[in-house]
């Protein structure tokens, strides 16, 4: 495929010897189309103020990162951090941010979906005032969701509604991808954060030790122009492991509940094909149990990866290597239960006191081990 060089634009930055005011993160995966007329649309509207941009790219097939560093051959404020293999949009920001130089940081998306125009606005709340962060807003006075269909309305309507459940606070649009904070706002929070999911807003505002002070700031929400939304059923499922996660995952992590619940659905797997292999086809029950166990190790193995690590998802050989070293360690994990319940047992306690146990030792031991040998999670 020909790669099309971006077209460099005469922009004059405010004098350099200028304090750098506002860094912009911009997370990034196949957005090649879009990434050059987001800086063109920002320079416009910051002419009195020195910022940065950065794009945070999850490797896109696109070429996204290649294209961000032309750019950046011109640009000197702008630049990309690519990262590859790992995945996450919440992360890839915490990443963005961290990686930034201004004591006021905005977030946004590369889609052009965000109103670039009030981000002085945006910048004059958190200057004068004692504001720590700006929400752009869809849902307050003046906002608007553009021309979004009944059923996207009414997911986002659902998605907010869930996410009261962990907010102490009335944000009308907690599910925003488009806000401004101050740095030391974000340093105060950011080793509280799960970094699960996409809505990186709604972990911040969650995660924070003490109430933040927010206003909201109105915009409209445009139609994406190029490229195809990121929103999809697994998006949605990432969603609501970061309500979980901040919901109990001080008592236990969000993954480890993924993890249990998968293992649930293994059961339900391991009986129907027993009972297929034993009852309908006749197969002897030490081979038919053999057969249901090695099934449900490999559902539970499938699931996990697209569910519990979907950010870490294993492809191709590595899915293959995966799935062995999830055998072995499911392996031990089965000789783990056994053994705990029998000593339980032997201790004259009783039988689901017993069993119960087993479960518990065999489970935390498939979580434990396995996200370190199987997804390499440190």
């Amino acid at each position: 495929m020909k790669q099309t060089l971006p077209t460099v634009t005469a922009h004059v930055m405010p004098d350099a010897n200028r304090p750098l005011e506002l860094s912009i993160v911009v997370p990034t995966y196949n957005e090649r189309d879009n990434v050059e007329q987001l800086i063109e649309n920002i320079e416009q509207v910051l002419t009195n103020v020195r910022w940065e941009i950065i794009f945070i790219d999850d490797d896109s097939p696109d070429g996204t990162a290649d294209f961000v560093r032309a750019i950046a051959q011109s640009k000197s404020y702008v630049r990309c951090h690519q990262r590859i293999g790992r995945r996450g949009l919440s992360r890839a920001v915490i990443e963005g941010i961290l990686g930034s130089s201004a004591p006021v940081i905005v977030v946004m998306d590369a889609d052009l979906q965000h109103d670039e125009t009030i981000l002085l606005t945006m910048l004059d709340r958190i200057r004068h005032s004692q504001t720590e962060i700006v929400v752009g807003s869809r849902y307050c006075a003046g906002g608007s969701t553009g021309d979004w269909n009944r059923q996207r309305a009414a997911a986002s309507r659902f998605a907010t509604l869930l996410s009261r459940t962990v907010l102490t606070v009335q944000l009308t649009d907690p599910m925003s991808g488009f806000f401004m904070i101050r740095r030391d706002t974000f340093h105060r929070i950011v080793r509280r954060l799960s970094g699960e999911g996409y809505k990186i807003l709604l972990d911040l505002f969650a995660s924070s030790p003490e109430p933040l002070r927010f206003v909201e700031v109105p915009y409209t929400f445009r139609e994406r122009r190029t490229g195809e939304s990121k929103v999809d059923s697994a998006v949605i499922w990432e969603y609501l492991l970061l309500l979980v996660d901040k919901k109990l995952g001080h008592i236990v992590p969000a993954r480890f509940i993924l993890f249990s619940l998968v293992g649930l659905s293994g059961v339900g797997v391991h009986l129907l094909t027993l009972a297929m292999a034993f009852k309908m086809l006749a197969i002897d029950f030490p081979v038919a149990q053999g057969v249901a166990t090695l099934t449900a190790m490999t559902t539970n193995f499938a699931l996990n990866n697209i569910l519990t690590y979907r950010d870490m998802r294993l492809r191709g050989r590595r899915f293959l290597t995966g799935l062995l070293t999830f055998y072995l360690v499911c392996g031990i994990g089965i000789i783990a239960n056994v053994g705990i319940a029998n000593f339980v047992f032997q201790r004259d306690y009783t039988w689901w006191l017993a069993g119960g146990a087993g479960v518990v030792v065999g489970t935390v031991w498939n979580y434990a081990v396995s996200s370190i040998f199987t997804w390499h999670r440190k």
